[in-house]
C-alpha cells in the first residue's frame, strides 16, 4: 500500500493544509515580485521617456545653443519653414555669404590722394631683344594701375621724451609737460601696445597668457603677464563714466531686453550668471546670480517695455509694476516642441504661422516707416493665433493638483499665450517693441565664447573688469566707432562717450 493509503483523514487534511500555506506563500511572494518588477519597469520606462526627450532637445525646440546640436545621439533641428518673402524658393534655409537683396562690399578703387600712402612706379628692366638697355628706352606714360591694401610689419620701437626747462627773461622757469600717454615712470609700455592688449582679450577673448606671447610675436615687446591683466582693471576704471551714462540711458530706452547665461568664475563648482541689459545702441552687463537679489539691481530701474523669456524673476512682484514682450523666438522653440509632441495636431502650427506672420508684417512696416501693420492682416493673424490656443487648451488638459504636479507638455505655454497674450503680441500693437529678445542672446554670447576658450576665469573682480569694457566697446561699435579707438581713447583718459537719449 502507498503511503497516502496508509494516513488517515485527519493526516490527509492536514498535509493539503501544509502544501495550501505553502502554495499561497509562494503566491505572495510572486506577486510581490510582480509589483516590483512593474514598478521597476515604470521607473525605467519614465527614464527611457526622460532621456530621450533630452536627446530630442536642440537648438530648434528649446533654448540650447545651436554648438549642442552636433553632440552624439542628438536631433538635429528642423528646418526653418519659408517665410512669405521666401516664397518660391526650394529650401527656406539661410545659405553661407552675402544675402539675397543684402548691400555688396567690394574693394573699389580710390582717387583721393589722402587715401594713397604712397605711388610706386614700376618700368620694364634688362636688355631688348635688339640690344639695346630698356633704361634708356623712352617714357611712354602709365599702361596699367594696381592698388594693394596692405598693413605695416608691426616692430615695436622705444621712443624718448626728454622734458626741457627754461627761464624767460624774467626769471621764470617754465618745466615742459610730459606728454599725453606717457607716465611718471622713466620706462613704460605706450598706449596703443596697451590699447592692443586690451582689444584682444577684451574683444576676442584672448587669454592672458596667450596675450602676451602674441603682443611679442607680432611687436618684439615683451610685456609680462602681470601687466597685461592689470589692463584690465586699468580700463576698466577709464570706461566706468561712459558705462554710467549707457545705464542711464537704458533706464530711459523705451524698450530693453533682457538676458542671463551662467559662466564659470572663481573656485571650483561656482557658477555665476552674467546679466545683460540692451537694446540696439546700448549694452550693459551685471555678474550676479539668478537671485532676486541681482535682478533688483537692473529691473526695477528700467522705464520702458521689459523683452525676456518667460523666467520667472522678470514677473516677480517685488521687482515692481513693468510693461512686458515675452520673447516670441523663445515661444516659437516651445512650440517646436509641441509640434515634435504631439504629431499630426494642428494648433502647434497654427499658432506657429500666426506668429512668424505677425513678425514679418511687423517688419515690413518698419522697413516701410507705416506705424502699424495692415489691421484686416493683423486681425486675421491674431484670430488664427487665438483658435491655435483654444484649440490646443481643449486637447491638452490641464492634471488636478498644485504646483508640485508636472502638466502635459505644451499646457503651460498655451495657458500662457492665452492669459498674457498682450505681453506676447505687444509687438504687433507698437512696432517700437521687438518681438524678441535676440539682441540680448547676440550681446551675451561673448560670454560663451570666452568660457569655451578659458573654462573658467579665476577672478570674478577681473571679469566684472573685463564685461565693464566689454560693454563700453559693444555700445560704441553699435553707434559705428572703432573698437580699438575708443579703447585708446579710453586709456588716455578720454573715453568715448555715447549721444543722448534714442527717441524710439
Amino acid at each position: 500500500m502507498s503511503g497516502l493509503e496508509e494516513m488517515s483523514r485527519e493526516e490527509l487534511i492536514e498535509l493539503v493544509r501544509v502544501q495550501a500555506a505553502r502554495q499561497e506563500a509562494l503566491i505572495a511572494r510572486l506577486a510581490a515580485m510582480v509589483d516590483a518588477l512593474e514598478e521597476e519597469n515604470a521607473e525605467l520606462r519614465e527614464r527611457v521617456a526622460r532621456l530621450e526627450r533630452a536627446l530630442s532637445r536642440n537648438s530648434g525646440n528649446s533654448g540650447m545653443p545651436p554648438s549642442s546640436d552636433d553632440q552624439p545621439g542628438k536631433a538635429q533641428p528642423k528646418d526653418k519653414p519659408a517665410t512669405a518673402s521666401k516664397a518660391g524658393r526650394d529650401s527656406a534655409k539661410r545659405k553661407p555669404g552675402k544675402q539675397k537683396g543684402a548691400p555688396g562690399t567690394h574693394l573699389a578703387w580710390s582717387d583721393d590722394p589722402d587715401e594713397i600712402a604712397d605711388t610706386f612706379d614700376h618700368f620694364p628692366e634688362g636688355m631688348c631683344g635688339c640690344g639695346a638697355d630698356l633704361a634708356d628706352a623712352t617714357d611712354l606714360g602709365v599702361t596699367g594701375r594696381h592698388q594693394q591694401i596692405e598693413i605695416p610689419l608691426v616692430s615695436a620701437q622705444r621712443f624718448q621724451h626728454d622734458l626741457h626747462t627754461v627761464a624767460c627773461r624774467c626769471g621764470t622757469v617754465h618745466s615742459a609737460p610730459r606728454p599725453e600717454g606717457v607716465p611718471e615712470a622713466a620706462v613704460s609700455f605706450g598706449v596703443k601696445l596697451q590699447t592692443l592688449c586690451v582689444y584682444l582679450m577684451v574683444a576676442h577673448a584672448i587669454p592672458v597668457q596667450r596675450c602676451a606671447e602674441l603682443v611679442e610675436s607680432l611687436t618684439g615687446a615683451k610685456p609680462s603677464q602681470g601687466f597685461v591683466h592689470g589692463l584690465l582693471k586699468r580700463a576698466a576704471a577709464a570706461v566706468a563714466a561712459a558705462n554710467r551714462r549707457i545705464w542711464m540711458l537704458l533706464t530711459l530706452a523705451y524698450a530693453v531686453c533682457c538676458d542671463e547665461t551662467p559662466i564659470r568664475v572663481g573656485p571650483k563648482k561656482v557658477k555665476k550668471y552674467l546679466m545683460v541689459a540692451c537694446d540696439r545702441l546700448y549694452t550693459w552687463y551685471l555678474l550676479g546670480d539668478r537671485s532676486l537679489d541681482t535682478f533688483e539691481q537692473v529691473i526695477p530701474h528700467l522705464g520702458g517695455v521689459i523683452v525676456h523669456d518667460r523666467y520667472q524673476n522678470y514677473d516677480s512682484a517685488r521687482l515692481g509694476s513693468h510693461t512686458h514682450q515675452l520673447c516670441a523666438a523663445h515661444l516659437l522653440r516651445d512650440l517646436e516642441d509641441c509640434v515634435e509632441t504631439y504629431p499630426g495636431r494642428h494648433w502647434p502650427e497654427q499658432i506657429q504661422r500666426a506668429l512668424r506672420g505677425l513678425i514679418h508684417e511687423a517688419n515690413l512696416a518698419r522697413k516701410a516707416g507705416a506705424a502699424q501693420i495692415d489691421p484686416r492682416v493683423k486681425a486675421g493673424l491674431i484670430r488664427g493665433f487665438r483658435h491655435g490656443v483654444l484649440v490646443g487648451l481643449s486637447e491638452v488638459h490641464r492634471l488636478p493638483g498644485g504646483k508640485q504636479v508636472k502638466q502635459p507638455i505644451g499646457r503651460l505655454l498655451l495657458e500662457v499665450l492665452r492669459g498674457r497674450e498682450n505681453d506676447v503680441l505687444r509687438f504687433a500693437h507698437d512696432l517700437n517693441v521687438p518681438p524678441t529678445s535676440n539682441q540680448a542672446e547676440r550681446d551675451v554670447r561673448p560670454a560663451k565664447t570666452q568660457q569655451k576658450i578659458s573654462g573658467r576665469l579665476r577672478s570674478e573682480r577681473a571679469t566684472e573688469h573685463r564685461y565693464a569694457i566689454r560693454g563700453y566697446l559693444s555700445t560704441a561699435v553699435k553707434h559705428g566707432s572703432n573698437a580699438v579707438a575708443v579703447i585708446h581713447d579710453a586709456l588716455l583718459g578720454r573715453p568715448w562717450m555715447p549721444p543722448g537719449p534714442a527717441t524710439p
